[in-house]
């Protein structure tokens, strides 16, 4: 299919042709999240089956989308937004409260949004991988956005005082892929764990990234081994 066909224009049934198409979009995607993201998965789908699957025909399929990869990139792009807009709202909410409760915060909005369907899961963690070059530059773009978030919640830290000042690129990108792999293992039962105790354990990592051992805060006296400490009790806090 060289390109999409030409959708309607007009109002038809007290619809305009952009309300029409969006519905359409809509109802192909929900059908994708069920086909791609539960059984037979992305590469065992056909155009007739999501159509059939959302009620439309496999035209109307083709003036959305010209492929079903791009189905795919679309659905992965939606599953992360969701995603990233539970845990920019957790973090929203916990504004102004200590870094560990914040960190705890950010990661249970998180967590509670992407495992709260075992069909986003697979489609975050196991449906992209692999398909082709195109949707793995996608991949890890959405995967740099939330190593930006940290950063920039990092940089924040250290400038209230409560994080060692360093480049915590590196280390953030290390981290992410520690939250992708733990929460994948968990969701797939090789992980026997609750959610919160799961959560609980990337706080932790967290916090131990930006509260090295022997780091102090600026002003504060005693040893480097009281700073360590300082960021496990954080930590035992989050915990409780």
């Amino acid at each position: 299919m060289a390109g999409r066909l030409r959708a309607p224009t007009g109002r038809y049934a007290g619809k305009t042709a952009e309300e029409r198409q969006s519905e359409r979009r809509r109802r192909f995607l929900d059908a994708a999240l069920q086909l791609f993201g539960d059984t037979p998965g992305y590469r065992s789908t056909t155009v007739a089956a999501l159509s059939e699957a959302a009620g439309l025909s496999t035209r109307q399929f083709y003036e959305e989308f010209r492929t079903l990869e791009d189905v795919l990139a679309a659905l992965h792009l939606q599953v992360n937004d969701w995603a990233e807009e539970a845990a920019l709202a957790a973090l929203a909410a916990a504004e102004g409260l200590p870094l560990a409760e914040r960190a705890a915060a950010i990661f249970r909005g998180y967590a509670a949004n992407v495992t709260a369907d075992p069909r986003r899961i697979r489609m975050t963690f196991v449906e992209i991988i692999g398909v082709s070059a195109r949707l793995e530059e996608q991949r890890l773009a959405r995967r740099s956005r939330w190593v930006n978030l940290i950063c920039t919640e990092a940089e924040a830290a250290v400038a209230r005082g409560e994080a060692a000042p360093r480049d915590y690129r590196l280390a953030a990108t290390a981290f992410i892929g520690s939250v992708n792999g733990l929460l994948h293992d968990w969701s797939a039962g090789w992980v026997d764990a609750t959610l919160d105790e799961v959560v609980d354990e990337l706080v932790r990592m967290l916090l131990g990234i930006l509260r090295p051992a022997g780091w102090l805060p600026p002003g504060a006296g005693g040893s480097g081994e009281d700073g360590g400490g300082g960021a496990a009790r954080a930590g035992d806090a989050v915990a409780r």
